[in-house]
């Protein structure tokens, strides 16, 4: 596989970054900062890696001003590194590119409506009244339920299942083996049996949205689950019907949102955090990783709930010490009392 080259100047001028050394290098590459060579280009974003930076070999490294001092070699300047490593990636990404129509062993029914720019991998599956907007891409092996609409230039990676009547927006990204529009968990009891409710309604992904891979997106009771704009998930996700993200929220890995739960915009939730159902999660709310959320939150912030790892026998004596804290709460209002008097 031939590998593209670019002018040090080139990548400056397409970054919007102010360049300090030699314009006609070349670059081949991206690596680390301990990885590179001279023909690759690397970048500082989290200063724990800037112990790596005046030993570094790379070609040209993204950084901010403040760190420009410390680097050897060419610098390409920044106020966000992260973000312009981030655009770059891109030049340098080797996954093959799809050509346009559909493999002659996926199954595509009549009625499906299909751009002619959009292509549709081997052993794909559209259903009836499918409609897939221009450039999307449809990898081997996934399955697009009947009258489902996907927008322009999404890309859907292989052993993707889209249940029936899923709206997905423009731009969107779903990898491998997600499942979107899976029933609900809906049980009605009676006399101690459950009795399976019918799951009526959908899934709407707005535009620029990332599912990632395993995660499941269940679709509505009555009204459909919504995903806002710019909203990314990431692998092992679950999110129960009837839920609403809101636009540009980001969520780690084996996050789980319970049925009916209402979240706002720009939230960020830390790997395995988990919220509890028919609850409102405010706009700009930051849940650290294994936070347990069971009741509203409506001011922005940090929240956390989870406790760090300790040795053994300490966490065993303070666990029992958490039993005792309801009486020991009483006995100091006691004193209080005593004291007052």
């Amino acid at each position: 596989m031939s590998q593209k080259s670019y002018r040090l100047q080139e990548i400056a001028d397409a970054l919007g970054a102010s360049l300090r050394g030699d314009p006609d290098i070349m670059v081949s590459g991206l690596a680390t900062l301990q990885a590179a060579g001279p023909d690759q280009i690397s970048f500082l974003a989290n200063p724990a890696y800037g112990k790596y930076l005046q030993d570094t070999r790379a070609g040209a490294v993204i950084l901010s001003p403040a760190a420009a001092d410390d680097c050897p070699t060419n610098v390409l300047l920044l106020d966000n590194p992260y973000m312009g490593y981030a655009r770059l990636s891109h030049w340098f990404d080797p996954a093959p590119v799809a050509s346009a129509g559909v493999h002659p062993t996926a199954v595509v029914d009549e009625s499906a409506s299909i751009d002619s720019t959009a292509s549709v991998g081997p052993h794909a599956v559209i259903e009836a009244g499918v409609h897939l907007g221009a450039h999307v891409v449809i990898g081997a092996g996934t399955v697009i339920g009947a009258r489902s609409r996907i927008g322009d230039h999404t890309i859907i990676r292989p052993r993707v299942t889209l249940a029936h009547d899923i709206v997905v927006g423009q731009r969107c990204h779903i990898l491998s083996g997600a499942v979107i529009g899976s029933d609900g968990f809906g049980f009605a009891n009676e006399r101690g049996q459950w009795h399976r409710i019918a799951q009526l309604g959908g899934v709407v992904l707005g535009d620029d949205v990332e599912v990632g891979a395993n995660t499941t997106i269940d679709r509505g009771a009555l009204d459909s689950t919504v995903i806002g704009n710019g909203v990314k998930l990431d692998n092992l996700i679950q999110i129960a019907h009837n839920v609403h993200i809101g636009d540009h929220s980001a969520m780690a890995a084996m996050v789980g949102i319970a049925g009916s739960t209402r979240i706002g915009k720009h939230c960020v939730f830390g790997g395995a955090s988990g919220v509890a159902g028919h609850l409102e999660i405010g706009d700009q709310v930051h849940l650290t990783g294994m936070t347990l959320v069971t009741g509203d939150i409506r001011e922005p912030g940090v929240y956390s709930s989870g406790t760090s790892a300790d040795t053994n026998r300490n966490w065993r004596k303070n666990a029992v010490r958490f039993r005792q804290l309801d009486s020991l709460a009483r006995r100091i209002k006691e004193l209080e009392k005593k004291s007052e008097g």
